[in-house]
């Protein structure tokens, strides 16, 4: 247990590269999974779940008719609106969660990060290199990003038209379509659940494939720790 708080899910905080335990990993993605459930049920509720409400009481005969002959009546109709304050804060706790699992020092404030470590503890270290994870989690903290625009559009709107310096931005309706923040929250969705339930890390798979197409040039345990001065080396001796 005290080698778990001293080091919570790194095999040694010290070394280069970095390894964390993939079950604390995985530990931890199972503890937060709630937070992309919320999130996708709260859209489609909002999106799909929400319907006019007519007030029986309100119905007015309007003594007019429409170029079909049919009566008009004047009614009050209500619509159910959402208040996003509550998953604005859900949103900038999982981007807080995203951001500090990304270095050392800072995955230190994390209690996700501690617990998981302390609940590892009962099982064998699967030691994995840090990088791809990082790689995961900065998509994952993209997708946070899209939503926390969607949901609050105003605030988001006014900054950029003051940064602009003209209305770039309309700050009276949503600018986002909807379908955005649905499909990544059920994206971020899957993506947790392969990572919780199979151990399966997408992140981690495309930053592999970065690797093996150049546009990444990091180690990466996927690909066998490309050594890329190895390779060059390589290429400069084909070429005398």
């Amino acid at each position: 247990m005290l080698q778990a708080l001293k080091n919570l899910w790194f095999r040694d905080p010290s070394e280069t590269p970095v390894y964390i335990n993939d079950i604390a990993v995985r530990i931890r993605a199972g503890m937060l999974l709630f937070i992309p459930l919320y999130m996708a049920l709260t859209l489609w509720d909002a999106i799909y779940g929400t319907h006019w409400i007519v007030d029986g009481n309100s119905i007015v005969d309007t003594y007019e008719t429409d170029w079909d002959g049919h009566t008009i009546y004047s009614a009050q109709v209500i619509k159910r609106t959402w208040e996003y304050t509550t998953q604005t804060w859900v949103l900038f706790y999982a981007l807080f969660e995203m951001l500090a699992s990304m270095f050392v020092f800072t995955s230190h404030l994390s209690p996700t990060i501690l617990i998981a470590s302390l609940l590892a503890q009962r099982q064998a270290p699967v030691w994995k290199p840090l990088v791809p994870k990082r790689f995961a989690w900065s998509i994952g903290a993209s997708f946070i990003i899209v939503c926390l625009v969607f949901f609050n559009p105003v605030p988001v709107a006014e900054f950029v038209n003051r940064i602009a310096g003209s209305a770039v931005l309309p700050e009276t309706e949503t600018f986002m379509p909807y379908w955005i923040p649905l499909v990544l929250v059920w994206v971020c969705l899957g993506f947790m659940w392969l990572e919780a339930i199979l151990g399966f890390c997408v992140g981690c798979k495309v930053h592999a494939l970065l690797v093996k197409l150049g546009v990444l040039k990091e180690a990466c345990e996927a690909c066998n720790n490309i050594d890329w001065e190895a390779i060059q080396r390589r290429h400069q001796a084909r070429q005398n």
